[in-house]
């Protein structure tokens, strides 16, 4: 029997006394491998990052009392409404929830596979629950329920643990995030040069990681846990320490929910693990690595979708893409992941600020605007990226489509940081703009 691997800010238990043989320590922590060997976490032993475990004090067991309690309630709310509970189940088709959306979500879902589709609007008409929404529909979309023989209430409790453990005072990593990755790997998955090699199996990985990719995250970067010294840094060691922390999560949700508990050991353990590798693959630290064997496999036009391993691969990148899509976006909609995602960045500047730490790159609300990051961002990150997924895709409408919003956008940016350059140069006595600015519309003037 498996056991559960219990963390919190200097708490160690066990499930039994005997278990102390299974135990693996880490730098302070305690972690009991299942019966796969994955190590996963136990949900709600982490707080919201904020002054009281800065201060390292022991509030973490009472928030996750507390969260697993507003989690249980909204989950009996969730349901309370369904048609689920009442002993209604369909006979032939699995559109279980189709009577409970509302006439304009389930008019959305029909377009589900459109590049314009607008996750926020989406996220209004299904009171919050766009990840949930989204994700049962895919599922049933891409035949996923009935080739796993998946329980439909079982998949919505696991659904539900996932959307509430995204922070929702995130502005930019919560479960509308989710939901918008989880969207674009949907379309990704859909590519010719992909999609006529994909297995089911392949499928509700992708799914699955891009719907958890970063779940519970605390909306601080990496290098905030570590100099912070979070017990999550001591954990992984100062390695893809959010990523680790996302897949672990995953893991214990799968296992607590027993969503796959039907299936042989063999193949959750395989996905455990395949899930893994999806999600470390989003570490932007590592965004050379893929990109210089993606542009090998390329070049040497070697890759062969019929080996799992290749697939798998490009899963990876599909991954990578959907989580930095933003960009790729209609303008209205990338404007609004971008003002959300340096909102959270400047809320980080603060707290560094607060407590007196050195304030992390693009982080700084006086000097780092969200022009000069968003542009430094698409010039050396998104770009490489979306071009060699291109060249892997051959042109197709999507890639094309992504390839000029991108462009559009990163013009956009441009004009709106030189009229800041101008304003500055006007308002400022010492005629002097920042150096990110500078140095930013230096390179984008540059031929």
């Amino acid at each position: 029997m498996s056991c559960l691997m219990v963390e919190r800010c200097g708490e160690i238990s066990f499930d039994s006394p005997d278990q102390n043989a299974k135990c693996v320590r880490m730098l302070g922590d305690a972690r009991v491998r299942g019966q796969t060997g994955v190590l996963s976490e136990r949900r709600g032993s982490y707080p919201f990052i904020d002054f009281s475990l800065l201060n390292n004090t022991t509030l973490s067991g009472e928030i996750g009392t507390k969260k697993k309690v507003k989690r249980l309630l909204s989950f009996q709310r969730y349901f309370h409404a369904s048609r689920l509970l009442r002993g209604i189940v369909p006979q032939a088709s699995l559109y279980l929830l189709d009577e409970d959306y509302l006439g304009q979500a389930r008019h959305m879902l029909s377009k589900v596979g459109m590049w314009d589709f607008d996750i926020f609007l989406f996220d209004r008409l299904t009171n919050g629950n766009s990840l949930v929404t989204l994700l049962c529909h895919l599922f049933n979309v891409h035949g996923l329920i009935h080739h796993f023989q998946l329980d439909m209430v079982t998949l919505h409790r696991f659904l539900v643990m996932v959307q509430e453990d995204y922070h929702s005072q995130n502005p930019y990593h919560n479960a509308v995030h989710a939901a918008d990755v989880t969207q674009a790997m949907h379309c990704y998955l859909r590519e010719p040069k992909l999609a006529s090699f994909l297995t089911p199996s392949d499928i509700m990985l992708g799914l699955l990681a891009a719907a958890a990719h970063d779940v519970d995250h605390p909306g601080v970067n990496q290098p905030f846990l570590i100099k912070t010294k979070h017990h999550l840094a001591s954990l992984y060691q100062n390695v893809s320490v959010l990523e680790n922390h996302h897949w672990r999560s995953t893991i214990g949700m799968l296992r607590e929910s027993r969503l796959l508990a039907h299936l042989p050991k063999e193949v959750t353990q395989d996905i455990e693990q395949q899930l893994g590798s999806l999600i470390l693959a989003t570490d932007i630290n590592r965004q050379n690595e893929f990109l210089v064997r993606l542009k090998s496999h390329l070049d040497n036009q070697d890759l062969r979708l019929e080996d799992a391993q290749d697939r798998h691969f490009m899963l990876q990148i599909a991954l990578k893409c959907a989580d930095i899509c933003n960009p790729c976006r209609l303008w209205d909609l990338s404007k609004q992941w971008s003002e959300r995602v340096c909102e959270e960045f400047y809320r980080q500047g603060d707290l560094e600020q607060k407590f007196e730490l050195e304030i992390s790159p693009l982080c700084n609300q006086q000097k780092d605007t969200i022009p000069s990051i968003q542009i430094g961002f698409m010039t050396y990150i998104v770009e490489p990226l979306f071009e060699r997924w291109a060249q892997f895709t051959g042109d197709t409408p999507l890639s094309g489509n992504m390839l000029n919003h991108l462009r559009r956008n990163k013009a956009k940016w441009r004009s709106l940081l030189h009229k800041q350059h101008s304003s500055s140069r006007s308002n400022d006595h010492s005629g002097q703009v920042t150096g990110m600015q500078e140095q930013t519309l230096k390179k984008e003037e540059t031929p």
